[in-house]
Order: structure tokens, then C-alpha cells, then sequence
């Protein structure tokens, strides 16, 4: 029959066979991994492509064990993708047994968040444990499968933990998981279940993939396979000859399952795309997928994305006008997307008085000096010694953002809600990347974060108001022509972050000039809203900088509801080194905005990936930032990649 399996028999006798693509794979992630520790193997870095595709990555949820008995489901988070499994019966031992194929890349994403949450008529959908897995550690063990009882983490009290969950992981040999593939294809026209397949029945399925080019290769492919010339051939052959043909020149032009146009991409990425396509047909129990974050899977908000990142093209980011309801950042650190929390009621006001035609009458006659005289209020309430009582309520309301083991003095150090805001932290918890290099700019604030290579592209994707220009930001008397056309990068500061700002590039302190002005919030809604000017119009102190890698640098701390008042730790002349502290906002959220000269910087390709999809990146202090375009001798190392394209 032409199903013998001729090509193993070829192989027989080989002394030492190759190691497989799965050993190399656990070979470069554990290669990755020293070097990514601090090893000084330049060479095996070298070897190592970033962002090269290594694997298949089977993640199972397969069941926890809680405190309490309830209903519950759990969602699995990586890069920016989320899903969730099916929900439990009322137990206190839920078993989901629920799986998903992730895309495993060495320099990719590899954090990975399960979040469990219980569900009931009187509790909808509330999170009550978490757990972080490292897959790099688990898929470079000597195992084939790997499984772990790992702890679920109270979110409200991270000492505590509320039961436990299992997990299993292993990684898809990727030579295995184009034949499976294959496989799958062949068994859309193997109608009577049998294995095999006929030349009329190949044919059929190759031409209804419509690619025309391939049809007279078709006939040649399956004698290939039919060695015994008997019009007969066994699919786990023709899966394997199918799946080299693939890689050298694609038979298939469209994904058989949602009709995306392949070769957009490399032919590794057709084939990944295809197989997460047809994850339901495994028969296993697959998790729900087309989430962005944990809590909208819990509420089943689902998004238009492709399970593949690299065919979505949806803006994730801040819908913008009357629809604006939600923001999105993408964390730089664990590569998931967040959802940043804003109080429902905040939302609609900040909707009605910024997004529409009746909220620019309100500011235009009177909301302007109310913003004012309420932050001014808000300033001399934070700075009294009664308004310590409010600090612990504050801790508790973002007890997920603040760290305080990072933070300099106890709490019970700070007299007023200002001294903790203004709060200092210990040396060398934000180190400064690349301190030696001036070439590098790093990031100035713990912030959300968006860059663009011109104003522009600021305003076509991010910034709404009709007046935006450099000049209007940074005022006459310390604008130049040569910042006329520049780069510019908005840090957006949330009241939970860390409110000191420091310096971004080394070099000497021009001047300061302070604009009176308004005091709009600097939340996205309002910075999206075409009725109002927030960056042009709100109060700011501009300070340039003159660097010998960047040329002049403008410096704008912007004010914003609620900010009492902007600080500058620096002098008129004096020389800063980058990653300098350079001043503080008092109480409330804010910005800073930095103006780069024209073709002066190459912000990192991840920030502008992410601003290009209105997705605000979030950042810290002495991440990099960008490179000098005029230091041509510059080696120019590997910065951040964690870019969604």
C-alpha cells in the first residue's frame, strides 16, 4: 500500500540521530536565560535571534483546590492575550481540565497570570486568587509534561494564600505540530474515517484553498507519497510531505477556518496561525480566548482580536469621543495588557464634561476656576497634619500598585498625605539603564507612556485638541525652531505611582519658565477629547536641556486636577546626569512631556508599536527610552523588545 511507512525505514541505522528541534529549543531558552542573568557568553547570545519562534507551548489548568465552596472558572493571562475556562459546579475542589496553545518566543512574553474567580448569584464574578508562572522555567525542566501544585494568592493580601491550583505545561515539538497540521487539513475530505486519502479527494481540498499556482504541484506531491502507485495514501505521510511543501512554497492561501489571507508574514507564521485555528478540533476542553485582560474575561467582554497577535490589526488602546469607557496599558515589565481602574461614576462626569459640545460651554464659563480653586484646596488640605489619617485608605485602594518595600521612609514616617505622596525611594530601586552611555535616553517617570515621532502623529492618534502644537506647549519665550518639528513622549502619571520625576538625558540645565493656566485632568478621555486643549492650556513649567547626544531638550511638567504644585530639585546651569532625580508633583495626577529635536532620537521599536495602537505603555523610572540618531559609531545594543506586532 502506499501508507508504508518508507521514510522511517530511510532513516534506520543513523549512529548518533540529530538532536530534535524540542532539545535544541530547552538548549537556546536555557542559553537565553544565562545570558538574559548577566553571563558574560557574548557568543551564545549572539546565536540567539530575538524574538525566534521556538515553540508550541501546551498550558492545561486542570483543577484547584479552594477554602470555600462556590462556582468558579479561571482565567489565564499572557503578553496580550487572556482566557478563561468553562465554570465549575458549586464545589470547593473545582476541576476544569481546560487547555490552551500559546506561542512560545525566547524574547517573547513568558510571565504568565492564572486568576480564579468565583461566581454566584450574590457574588458576580469577584477574583479571589492569583498565582505568576515563570514558562521559561517550567518548559526548560528535563520532563516531557510538566505539572505543579502551585498557591493561590489572596489579591487584597499577597502573604495570604486561599487554596491552590495544578497546572500542567509542556512544549509542541514544532516539526510535530506542522504534520498535526497537516493532519488536521487531510481529515477535512477523509469522509469515511479510514486514513487514507485519493488523488481526486487531495486535489479537491488543495484547489478550494484557492491557490491556483499550486494546483499542477499537487499531482506531483501525492505520487511522491503514493510509492506503490496504488491511487491511495496514507494522511500521516502525505501530512508529513505536505508540511515540508509548506515551508518551501505554500499550497494553502487562506486559513481553511477563519479565511485570513496567509503570507503576510514569514511561512512559520501561516503555519502557527493555521494550527491555533484549529485548536477546537483536539477534542480537548479549549479555553475561551479573544480577551484583553482578566477582568474582562470575567465579565465576557470579548474583543475582535485573531488568537495569533501578529494577524490582529484592532486598536486596543482608549476608545475615544462619547465611547470612551476604559483604558489599557500594556505593562513593559510583564508584557500583559492591564486595565486601569477608574470609578464608573469619574468616567461618565469626565465623559460629560469633555467629550461633548455642552461640557466645553460648562468649562468655557466657569469650570475652568473651579478646577483651579478645588485643586488649590485640595494642595492645603493634603499638606495638613489631619490629612495622615488618609494615607492607610490610600494604600488599600491601590494595594496592588504600591510596593512598599521599595519605598525610602516607614510609613509612619510621613506627617502629611503630601510627604507620603512626594514619597522617595530606596537607592536602586529604579536602576538606570545603560548609565554609562549618554546615547541612551531613559524614562522619566513610573508612568504611562506614549511616543511619537512628530506632532503629526500625535495628534492623528492620540492627542485630540485642536490647538496642539510644539509651540503652544512649550510657550515663546522657550520655544526654538529647532524643537519646532521635534519627537515628543507623554508620560502620564496615575496618583498611585511614584510622583517623582528624574532626568531623562545628561546635560546642563538652560533655563525654566513657568506658564500660568488651567487645570484640566490629564486622564486620556479628556487628552482625547477635541473640545478641549489639556496640554496647551494647563499650567506647566518647561525646562531645556543642553545635551551633547540629543541636542536641546524640553522638559514640560504639566499640572492637572488636584496637583498642588510642581517642584524642581535643579538649578538654572546646572549639569544633570541622566537618571537624576529632577523634582516632584505634589498630590494628584499629572504629566511630564519631553520634546526631542527633529531626527535627534529612535524611540524603542516597542513604545512606538504600542502608541501606534492608542495603547499607552507603562513604564518606569531608568527603562530605556531611545537612542541617539547622531552617534553613528554608537553600538547600538539590544533594548526592550516587548512589542505586540
Amino acid at each position: 500500500m502506499g501508507h508504508s511507512p518508507s521514510r522511517q525505514n530511510a532513516c534506520a541505522g543513523a549512529a548518533d540521530p540529530l538532536p530534535s528541534r524540542f532539545a535544541r529549543f530547552r538548549r537556546r531558552l536555557r542559553l537565553h536565560r544565562r545570558h538574559s542573568g548577566g553571563g558574560d557568553d557574548s557568543a551564545s547570545a549572539k546565536a540567539i535571534a530575538a524574538g525566534e519562534f521556538a515553540g508550541i507551548a501546551r498550558i492545561r489548568i486542570v483543577k484547584a483546590d479552594m477554602r470555600f465552596k462556590d462556582k468558579f472558572f479561571a482565567c489565564l493571562s499572557l503578553g496580550d492575550r487572556t482566557y478563561r475556562t468553562e465554570t465549575s459546579d458549586n464545589t470547593q475542589r473545582p476541576v476544569w481540565d481546560s487547555e490552551k496553545k500559546v506561542i512560545v518566543e525566547t524574547n517573547g512574553p513568558h510571565i504568565a497570570r492564572i486568576s480564579v474567580f468565583e461566581t454566584n448569584r450574590f457574588s458576580k464574578s469577584t477574583l479571589v486568587g492569583y498565582c505568576e508562572v515563570d514558562l521559561f522555567e517550567m518548559l526548560t525542566k528535563d520532563l516531557d509534561e510538566h505539572s505543579e501544585d502551585l498557591p493561590l494568592l489572596d489579591p487584597s493580601s499577597p502573604n495570604t494564600t486561599v487554596g491552590s491550583i495544578t497546572i500542567s505545561c509542556y512544549i509542541e515539538d514544532p516539526v510535530e505540530t506542522e504534520q498535526s497540521f497537516a493532519r488536521r487539513v487531510l481529515a477535512i475530505v477523509d469522509y469515511n474515517e479510514d486514513g487514507t486519502l485519493s488523488l481526486s479527494e487531495f486535489s479537491d481540498l488543495m484547489k478550494a484553498f484557492g491557490n491556483k499556482l499550486a494546483v499542477a504541484k499537487i499531482e506531483e506531491l501525492f505520487r511522491q507519497a503514493d510509492t506503490n502507485g496504488d491511487g491511495i495514501v496514507d494522511i500521516n505521510e502525505l501530512a508529513a510531505l505536505l508540511a515540508d511543501q509548506q515551508e518551501k512554497e505554500p499550497l494553502i492561501s487562506n486559513c481553511p477556518v477563519c479565511g485570513e489571507d496567509l503570507g503576510k508574514y514569514d511561512k512559520i507564521n501561516d503555519m502557527i496561525h493555521m494550527t491555533l485555528c484549529f485548536d477546537e478540533g483536539t477534542g480537548n476542553q479549549i479555553m475561551t480566548g479573544g480577551f484583553l485582560t482578566d477582568k474582562q474575561a470575567s465579565y465576557g467582554w470579548m474583543f475582535k482580536l485573531s488568537e495569533w497577535a501578529h494577524f490582529s490589526t484592532y486598536d486596543v488602546g482608549l476608545h475615544s469621543g462619547s465611547a470612551a469607557s476604559h483604558i489599557l496599558v500594556f505593562d513593559r515589565r510583564t508584557k500583559r495588557i492591564l486595565e486601569e481602574v477608574i470609578d464608573g461614576k469619574i468616567v461618565l462626569s469626565m465623559r460629560a464634561l469633555y467629550q461633548s459640545k455642552v461640557g466645553l460651554t460648562l468649562i468655557n464659563t466657569g469650570v475652568k476656576d473651579i478646577l483651579k480653586n478645588l485643586s488649590e484646596k485640595q494642595g492645603k488640605k493634603m499638606n495638613s497634619p489631619d490629612s495622615a489619617k488618609d494615607i492607610p485608605k490610600f494604600l488599600e485602594l491601590f494595594k496592588d500598585q504600591i510596593n512598599m518595600d521599595e519605598v525610602k521612609d516607614p510609613i509612619e514616617s510621613f506627617k502629611t498625605f503630601n510627604e507620603f505622596f512626594i514619597r522617595g525611594l530606596k537607592p536602586g530601586a529604579r536602576p538606570i539603564a545603560y548609565g554609562d552611555q549618554d546615547s541612551i535616553a531613559t524614562c522619566a517617570a513610573d508612568s504611562r507612556l506614549m511616543a511619537f515621532s512628530s506632532v503629526d502623529e500625535s495628534t492623528r492618534l492620540w492627542i485630540k485638541g485642536r490647538k496642539f502644537s510644539i509651540e503652544g506647549l512649550l510657550g515663546t519665550s522657550a520655544h526654538s525652531n529647532a524643537l519646532s518639528n521635534g519627537s515628543l513622549v507623554i508620560f502620564r502619571l496615575a496618583p498611585q505611582d511614584y510622583h517623582r520625576f528624574h532626568v531623562p538625558v545628561s546635560g546642563t540645565v538652560e533655563k525654566f519658565v513657568e506658564i500660568p493656566g488651567c487645570l484640566y485632568t490629564v486622564n486620556p478621555i479628556a487628552v482625547n477629547s477635541k473640545y478641549c486643549n489639556v496640554f496647551t492650556e494647563n499650567k506647566r513649567v518647561v525646562s531645556i536641556i543642553s545635551t551633547s547626544e540629543f541636542g536641546k531638550v524640553a522638559f514640560v511638567a504639566i499640572g492637572a486636577t488636584m496637583v498642588g504644585s510642581i517642584t524642581f530639585l535643579k538649578n538654572e546651569g546646572d549639569y544633570v546626569q541622566k537618571g537624576d532625580e529632577f523634582g516632584y508633583f505634589s498630590f494628584g495626577g499629572s504629566t511630564v512631556i519631553c520634546v526631542f529635536e527633529k531626527d535627534a532620537i529612535h524611540f524603542d521599536a516597542d513604545l512606538v508599536a504600542n502608541s501606534e495602537r492608542s495603547l499607552e505603555t507603562l513604564v518606569s523610572v531608568g527603562m530605556t527610552l531611545g537612542v541617539s540618531k547622531r552617534n553613528s559609531r554608537l553600538q547600538v545594543p539590544e533594548l526592550q523588545r516587548c512589542s505586540l506586532e
